[in-house]
């Protein structure tokens, strides 16, 4: 009786084994699997945040998607400073965007941070033609962080120039302000640029 329910155990593991292994070859067939071959790495961040867009693989991994790329670069394509900006807030306005990777340069001239991290900035304000000293202000939330001047009465066009690294939090503003003098009439070649150096 022993030997008999032996026998009949065997086809039985057979049956299931070959269940197993023709579940595992539709699987491949189905889903694409993906092979991993040699060694491999894993990394995980200690600090996930959500601004960070992720996509699941078939293996269940989360993986970021390549959006932390942030910069843009700007210039004025004319001479005249729209009138609806030139004597309320001072932010220097450039209507000409050359590069603006993820949209956080509005058109306001105003770059909002998408998130915490290193960022450069660096700008180029032409004056043209005047006798009085110009003041350029980078500006932080409302607040002036470094400053530029352009005031030589002997030379005909001059530029207030200046660049600096900022620790910025998520949706800190920056832009620039006329702090002192005035720009109509010569500013053509201003630009205004900032990165992402890095993510905190």
């Amino acid at each position: 009786m022993l030997k008999r329910e032996g026998t009949m155990a065997n086809p039985l593991i057979l049956v299931l084994s070959w269940t197993v292994i023709s579940g595992v070859a539709r699987a491949q067939n189905d889903t694409e699997p993906i092979v991993l071959e040699g060694k491999c790495l894993v990394v995980c961040d200690s600090n996930p945040t959500t601004d960070w867009k992720a996509s699941s693989s078939p293996l269940g991994i989360s993986v970021r998607a390549a959006n932390s790329k942030v910069a843009f670069s700007a210039v004025r394509s004319n001479n005249h400073e729209p009138s609806e900006m030139s004597n309320k807030t001072r932010i220097i306005y450039f209507d000409q965007v050359l590069v603006n990777i993820g949209n956080y340069f509005t058109f306001e001239s105003v770059f909002l941070s998408p998130r915490k991290g290193i960022y450069s900035f660096n700008f180029h304000v032409i004056k043209v033609y005047q006798s009085q000293t110009i003041q350029v202000n980078l500006m932080l939330n409302g607040k002036p962080v470094i400053s530029a001047f352009a005031g030589d009465k002997d030379v005909t066009r001059e530029a207030a120039t200046n660049g600096v690294l900022l620790y910025l939090e998520k949706e800190d503003k920056v832009y620039l302000k006329l702090e002192k003098g005035n720009l109509v009439g010569g500013w053509q070649y201003s630009t205004f640029s900032g990165f992402l150096v890095f993510p905190l």
